[in-house]
Formats: structure tokens, sequence, C-alpha cells
């Protein structure tokens, strides 16, 4: 017979979805409202070097998806916590409370990801003008 699972004074709550549909705007809402802990995943992996290299095509970090389980741990059996990241299949399915997947509509998609795009090259073009060597962040 499996053991009761403990149950949280507080919910843990993943916030997922495609990129540009709002999770980060999302969950700053709620962790503003509740005072709970956010967690951008993607922004934790990159601080505490939770990747197993650079993917030289997509331009992106290769997550370790052990090292972030690992790191989130003790954090998530405490509850109280809001996760974000675009993907949510190798999370513990013990951790959360509830899970949120956004959408939207596609072209407004489409607008905000251009918007981001051109963000990003006119960061590179400040960096060329100023001859300074940009380093993999994006």
């Amino acid at each position: 017979m499996a053991s009761p699972q403990k149950v949280r004074a507080l919910p843990n709550v993943l916030i997922t979805g495609t990129p540009g549909t709002g999770k980060t705007l999302t969950a700053s809402q709620v962790v503003e409202r509740t005072g709970m802990s956010h967690f951008n995943v993607s922004e934790l992996a990159k601080e505490g070097g939770l990747y197993e290299g650079w993917d030289e095509q997509f331009q992106s970090y290769i997550l370790d998806e052990d090292k972030v389980v690992d790191e989130l741990n003790d954090s998530l059996v405490s509850g109280g916590c809001i996760v974000e990241y675009h993907g949510c299949d190798f999370f513990p399915e013990r951790w959360f409370d509830a899970i949120f997947v956004l959408r939207t509509d596609n072209a407004l998609l489409y607008d905000r990801l251009m918007k981001r795009f051109l963000m990003h090259i006119d960061v590179l073009m400040l960096y060329r003008k100023f001859e300074m060597i940009p380093t993999k962040t994006f």
C-alpha cells in the first residue's frame, strides 16, 4: 500500500506554455499577490549552470533536467512555489497541486515573438557598434 502524501501548507503551481504566451507575467502577478516563491527554470538553469551544453542550431542552452530537479526539490517539497517553464514532462508529478497551460492566438503570439526577436537584434547591433563580443545569453 502506498504511503499517504504529506499535505503542504501552501500549494505548488506549474505555469507552462509556448514561449510568448505570458508565463513570466502571469507568474510574477501570482507571486506579487500571494508572496509565494517564484522559480523561472530557464533563468535558474543559466544562473546555476544547470545545463549540459549549448545547442548551436537553436542558439540555446541544453537543460540538464536531473540537475534542475535536484536544485528545486527541497523548495518544492516544502510548498508555496510557482514554477514556470515551457515544458513539464520531466518534473515529478508529486510536486504540483495545479498546472496551468497558457495558450494564445497564433497572430498575437507571432507579434510577441517578433518583437522579442527584434529586441535581440537591437542588442546585437549595439554590441557591434561598440565592438563588444556578446556572450551566449539569448
